[in-house]
């Protein structure tokens, strides 16, 4: 199979071009799913095998992966209160301990590039089961488009393999499917790869199956019903069905399919009625959405597409140059059944009078495409229109070579083509390195008055998934000269983000759009639009428009891209940036006391199958930590385990030990606030009544983290000032989960004296690095944690919350802010090492100047290094370090011959010193 025809071709007859925001999402999916690359750059899955890549690691296949991350995305969703499903929230649930092993993240690191404002995350997760399915074999699932992508992770609820048949059932009615449908697509998702060691030890035991994999049939990369007739005939080696998971209750495929008494499975002992089945099942999977999610009907082949428009001004602004493909289905035909193709087109006007070269263009064949079930020839489009006659819309007519034709005209719409604003690609720019951009669009004279703007829809990085933010921003382009029937307008923009080349540009001017040009068609040198002819009498000169730029972030795929205002007479760029509504994260935290039991540790469990606690156990899928406890009130401990498990005993085993309390990452599933172990990993508590044998005991610490929000440090409060002055309270009993919950809208909280809060989207420049033992109260509601001290922050920041303007970073890596510096040429305050670039970053200072125990940042794109600051250079007022950043608007990177100072930390120096 080549790997072009996963990108067999669907699409909407009856949508093409009449919508004048076209491309809709249903023509962008369209494209990413089935236009092959040797018309796109790249498009969805031209570059891999499903069935065969290897893109997670040896033994894995991605069409499996493509499986499970639709399934793993879209299972906790409640068909009740139509909440969750296929929605993308999966992206920010990989940490939560149901989602195991690569795959997933390898999954969505891969759809990432085609993300766009017309094709959501969740879209494309969706087409991932179409493209895995049909690739290895299977059925055509229907795919429709319309999905929007949630912005935070949703609740906890993945079917885990320990769980009981009940428990199954509760799960999967939740989902809105019955007891049949459980076991369909179940056998259906499972036909494809196999178990990991890696993530299932207690299933698949390591140094077992071929890297470190057991398949789930005996066809792993083919879409068959394999795994039904094996588990039927006794000859299966599903690990979910026998081996090690029968001795731990983990045998999930077996309780799944005798569930019914093999009533189901025994069904689908017929291939083609188990592709049929899964056909439906698999549909009604990716169709589960959240409410106020409309979907389309299911995407079916164009028979005629036009391809790739685009009208550029030429010949000095007297022609237009008219370029695309119009692409025919011809699985039936062939492409040697057609003679050519002719495309009539209307002027402006809507009348059939377009100059001395008449009104139509002819083309014939130039390259096919193969599909999974369809193939398409390409005719290209290389013509030009005059400019004073312009155009407004075409129809098609296919000449077959037997003598007959056959007209399209968009369902009795026509197509449209505007030519009211054109973006000039020969005189626009983009450098991916740096993402500098310059655009030069082309208005009819008459249309001067309106202005010209563009929307830009790029990628930003989240810390808190592999898959970047969508945002949008709106720039209005500036008058310049006259070029026959049009004026050129042009802008330079920065694009920020780091992903130029996958940004898409709008070009605007009115209710005008040359919409949806991808940012890698522009190339890397703007030209000079060379003889510009007279100005045509169709419109004069107005005022100038001003460049102003406006941000926001961009969630729904079909989202109208926002207009920028314009003023007269300005020239100034201003920048305004609105975050989202987004929907709150709950914070999960280590519970430090639950009744009269206290928090031990993370603790291991189950090694050499033994487990740390031998007493009575329970399994529910709404587990607390209190519930736990009041199963096991009596004993000397309890533990939660993998969200939904109890334990209880009166001692720990001697082989058990403790763990890292990150390896306790699964919040508990009846509370997702507070975590409940994880695989093999005890949230342990032990009672604090009087005990005759040994206790492990915890101790007083920093928190590293605290839900989205990572520590700064100790920071010194300000005399007569707060460092953090948005918003503040106390509480006799303040923990550090608590001022986080308060202050989760602002990027930065803070703890002081054991009952005290701070928040603030900026810290004040005035406050400093403290040593962190300054920070020595312990919080009023957790004896285990420190909540600053006397005149002291317990500073914490979550870096996915933007403030409202440029700031300094306090800490940057193992690097803390020391000040602003003076700085020249002459006498430089670090002189062991320097660079620049138009990228630079306080962050990518800090990694440029690694080892050295100064760095520091210097007219938004300069970067120093040095062991010490030389004795000429003055500490300033922070307020003089205030120039942006070239590679991150959103910080300071010192400003003209002043340096943004930062300080290696103490401890790193000492441990490097020590080498």
């Amino acid at each position: 199979m080549k790997t072009s025809s996963l990108l067999a071709v669907l699409g909407l007859a009856s949508q093409a071009f009449a919508d004048p925001t076209w491309p809709s999402s249903i023509d962008e999916l369209e494209e990413i799913m089935f236009q092959t690359k040797s018309f796109r750059s790249r498009k969805f899955a031209d570059t891999v095998d499903p069935c065969s890549n290897e893109a997670s690691g040896p033994g894995r296949q991605n069409a499996a992966e493509w499986l499970r991350t639709a399934f793993h995305d879209m299972s906790t969703a409640n068909s009740f209160l139509k909440r969750g499903g296929l929605d993308g929230s999966l992206q920010y649930e990989l940490n939560t301990g149901e989602n195991k092993g690569p795959g997933l993240k390898t999954t969505m690191e891969f759809m990432a590039p085609f993300i766009s404002s017309k094709s959501s995350l969740s879209d494309l997760v969706a087409m991932g089961v179409y493209t895995s399915v049909r690739a290895c074999g299977g059925p055509a699932v229907p795919i429709r488009a319309g999905r929007k992508d949630a912005t935070s992770r949703g609740s906890i609820g993945v079917p885990q393999p320990q769980n009981s048949v009940q428990s199954f059932r509760d799960q999967f009615t939740r989902m809105g499917f019955t007891n049949e449908e459980m076991i369909q697509v179940t056998a259906c998702g499972h036909t494809l790869g196999g178990v990991h060691s890696e993530q299932f030890p207690e299933i698949v035991t390591p140094g077992t199956g071929v890297d470190g994999q057991i398949s789930l049939d005996g066809t792993v990369a083919v879409f068959d019903n394999r795994v039904v007739t094996e588990y039927l005939d006794g000859t299966t080696k599903n690990p979910l069905v026998v081996g090690p998971s029968v001795q731990v209750d983990r045998h999930a495929d077996f309780k799944v399919y005798n569930s019914d008494g093999n009533v189901t499975v025994e069904a689908l002992t017929d291939n083609d009625t188990f592709k049929e089945v899964c056909k439906t099942v698999l549909q009604k999977m990716i169709d589960v959405v959240p409410a106020g999610v409309t979907l389309s009907d299911p995407i079916k082949p164009y028979e005629v597409k036009p391809v790739a428009l685009q009208l550029t001004l030429v010949e000095g602004g007297r022609a237009l140059s008219f370029t695309g493909y119009i692409r025919v289905r011809t699985t039936e035909i062939g492409a040697d059944a057609i003679e050519n193709v002719v495309i009539t087109y209307k002027n402006r006007e809507g009348e059939s009078q377009c100059g001395t070269n008449g009104c139509t263009i002819t083309t014939t064949v130039q390259g096919v495409s193969q599909g999974f079930d369809d193939t398409f020839a390409f005719f290209p489009i290389e013509a030009e229109i005059s400019a004073s006659t312009g155009v407004s819309s075409f129809v098609i007519t296919v000449n077959y070579a037997d003598g007959t034709s056959e007209e399209f005209d968009n369902n009795g719409n026509t197509y449209p083509l505007q030519d009211a604003v054109l973006l000039q690609m020969p005189q626009s720019c983009v450098l991916g390195s740096s993402g500098a951009l310059t655009v030069t669009a082309a208005v009819r004279n008459d249309r001067v008055s309106e202005g010209a703007s563009i929307d830009v829809s790029y990628k930003t990085p989240q810390t808190n998934s592999p898959v970047p933010r969508l945002m949008s921003a709106s720039v209005a382009l500036t008058e310049g000269d006259c070029a026959g029937e049009y004026t050129l307008f042009t802008a330079d923009w920065a694009i920020p983000g780091g992903s130029a080349y996958e940004a898409h540009i709008d070009v605007k001017n009115g209710d005008y759009v040359d919409a949806f040009k991808t940012a890698v068609d522009v190339g890397g040198t703007c030209r000079q639009f060379e003889n510009p002819a007279s100005c045509g009498d169709s419109g004069g000169p107005s005022s100038s428009t001003s460049a102003t730029v406006s941000e926001t972030p961009s969630e729904s795929p079909s989202a109208e891209p926002t207009t920028s205002s314009t003023a007269a007479s300005t020239t100034t760029v201003a920048r305004t940036t609105t975050t989202s509504s987004e929907e709150a994260t709950p914070t999960v935290q280590h519970r430090e006391a639950v009744g009269g039991y206290r928090l031990v540790s993370c603790w291991q469990d189950y090694e050499n199958g033994i487990r740390a606690l031998s007493g009575p156990m329970n399994v529910q899928d709404d587990m607390t930590l209190d519930s736990c406890m009041s199963f096991c009130d009596g004993y000397d401990y309890f533990g939660t385990e993998y969200s939904v498990e109890c334990f209880c005993g009166n001692s720990l085993h001697d082989s058990s030990k403790e763990a890292p309390m990150d390896d306790c990452d699964m919040p508990c599933g009846g509370d997702e606030t507070e975590y409940c172990g994880s695989g093999n990993r005890l949230e342990l508590y032990s009672t604090t009544a009087t005990r005759t044998t040994a206790t492990p005991t915890a101790t007083p610490s920093h928190v590293e983290t605290v839900g989205d929000y990572a520590l700064v440090g100790c920071w010194t409060e300000l005399h007569g000032g707060r460092a953090l002055s948005q918003a503040s309270t106390a509480s006799s009993d303040m923990t550090n989960q608590q001022c986080a919950e308060y202050c989760g809208q602002y990027r930065y909280f803070g703890t002081e004296y054991g009952l005290e809060c701070y928040c603030g989207s900026h810290v004040a420049t005035d406050t400093e690095s403290a040593p962190l033992e300054d920070c020595d109260k312990l919080c009023g509601g957790d004896d285990y944690a420190f909540c600053g001290g006397p005149s002291r922050l317990s500073l914490y920041m979550n870096p996915d919350i933007q403030g409202g303007e440029p700031e300094q970073p306090l800490t940057v890596g193992n690097y803390t802010f020391e000040g602003c510096y003076t700085d020249s040429s002459a006498s430089r305050a670090l002189d062991e090492k320097r660079t620049a670039g138009s990228e630079m970053t306080n962050e990518v200072c800090a990694a440029f100047c690694e080892g050295f125990a100064y760095f520091g940042t210097e007219y938004g794109q300069e970067c120093y290094c040095g062991n010490e600051i030389k004795e000429d250079a003055q500490e300033k007022d922070s307020d003089e370090c205030i120039m942006v950043c070239k590679g991150n608007v959103f910080e300071l990177c010192g400003d003209g011959n002043r340096l943004s100072v930062y300080k290696r930390k103490e401890e790193e120096i000492l441990s490097s010193s020590d080498a």
